[in-house]
C-alpha cells in the first residue's frame, strides 16, 4: 500500500466520532476500505453525488483530493475540512496551476471524469483532457503545457508526449513528470515480473486506476491477467495450464487482503483443487511491487 492511501486511513482511523464526518467520495478505490469505513461510523458520499453539500459538520477530502473550488465550496457552506490528499496529488495540482500561470493552455494525460482529474481541471480555465494517443490534435494555443495523473504507465505518456510534440511542433510545450514514484516502481516491478510467469494475479479494487493499469500492462506483453479484489474470486480452473503465476496489487490494496490471497494461491499450488482444476500444481512468484512501496515509505 503506498504511503499516500496509508497516510489516508491513519487519519480517518484517528477520527473521535466518524458519525460527525462525511467522506467526500471513495477515500480510497477499494471494496474492503470502504465497508469498513461503513462500519465505523462514516456517512460516505458516492463520487458521482458530491455535488450536494454533506449534513455532517465535518467533510474529509480523500487522497485523489478536490480542486480548490470545492474547498471554497465545501468552507463557505460552514464545513470543517479533514484533508487527506496524497501530497504527490496535490503537487499534480500545484503543477497544473502554476503551467496555467504561465499563460499556456494544460494537457493533463489521464482518464477523463477520474476524481483526481477532476481536482485538478476544476481550477483550470484553458485545459484538455488527454486519455491516449489517439485523443492528441493540434492546440489552437502556442505555449502548451503538460502534467498527468500520478496512476498513469510511463511508456504510454512518453508515447502520449511524443504525439503532442510531433502534432504541435511550432509549439512552446513544458512538461512536469507527476506520476508518484511509489507508480513507477510498481510498473517497473511488473515489468520484470511478466518475464518470469505464465499468468498474473492483481489484486485491487475495480474502480482503482493504478490497479486497472497493471492488468493491461500484462496484457501488453501478452500475459494473461486475473483481476480479482479479494482471495474468495480465486478460482483454480483459472489456472488450467499455467506453471508459474505472478502476484502483485494496486496501491490502495490492504496488506491482510494481499496476505489472504498470497496464502489462497499457496494452498491452491500445494494441491488444494477441484477435480476440474488443472493435472499440475503451479509456482506462486510475489511481485517484488508488493514489498516496493511498504518497505521504503
Amino acid at each position: 500500500m503506498c504511503f499516500g492511501v496509508r497516510d489516508a486511513l491513519q487519519i480517518a482511523d484517528q477520527v473521535a466520532d466518524p458519525t460527525q464526518v462525511t467522506i467526500h467520495g471513495e477515500l480510497v478505490h477499494n471494496p474492503r476500505v470502504i465497508q469498513q469505513l461503513d462500519v465505523a461510523g462514516f456517512v460516505q458520499s458516492s463520487e458521482a453525488g458530491r455535488d450536494a453539500v454533506p449534513e455532517t459538520p465535518m467533510v474529509l477530502i480523500t487522497a485523489h483530493g478536490v480542486s480548490d473550488r470545492e474547498r471554497q465550496r465545501l468552507n463557505s457552506s460552514g464545513k470543517k475540512l479533514i484533508d487527506t490528499t496524497c501530497p504527490l496529488v496535490r503537487r499534480a495540482h500545484d503543477a497544473a496551476m502554476q503551467l496555467a500561470a504561465q499563460g499556456r493552455h494544460v494537457l493533463l494525460i489521464g482518464k477523463p471524469g477520474h476524481v483526481e482529474v477532476q481536482g485538478i481541471v476544476e481550477d483550470l480555465g484553458s485545459y484538455d483532457v488527454v486519455p491516449d494517443v489517439e485523443t492528441v490534435k493540434k492546440y489552437d494555443s502556442e505555449f502548451l503545457g503538460i502534467v498527468c495523473q500520478t496512476t498513469m504507465p510511463s511508456n504510454l505518456l512518453d508515447q502520449i508526449c511524443e504525439e503532442i510534440k510531433d502534432q504541435n511542433d511550432k509549439a512552446d510545450i513544458k512538461f512536469v513528470d507527476t506520476v508518484c514514484h511509489p507508480t513507477k516502481r510498481r510498473q517497473a516491478a511488473m515489468l520484470d515480473l511478466v518475464k518470469r510467469v505464465d499468468a498474473v494475479v492483481v489484486v485491487g479494487g475495480r474502480n482503482s486506476n493504478n490497479t486497472r493499469r497493471l492488468v493491461e500492462l500484462c496484457r501488453q506483453h501478452e500475459v494473461p491477467a486475473l483481476h480479482i479484489t479479494c482471495a474468495e474470486e480465486l478460482s483454480d480452473q483459472w489456472f488450467a495450464g499455467f506453471d508459474v503465476v505472478g502476484l502483485t496489487a494496486g496501491t490502495s490494496t490492504l496488506d491482510s487482503t494481499i496476505k489472504a490471497v498470497h496464502e489462497r494461491l499457496e494452498g491452491l499450488a500445494s494441491g488444494e483443487r477441484s477435480a476440474n482444476a488443472c493435472a499440475h500444481p503451479f509456482i506462486p512468484v510475489v511481485g517484488q511491487s508488493i514489498q516496493a512501496d511498504c518497505s521504503d515509505q
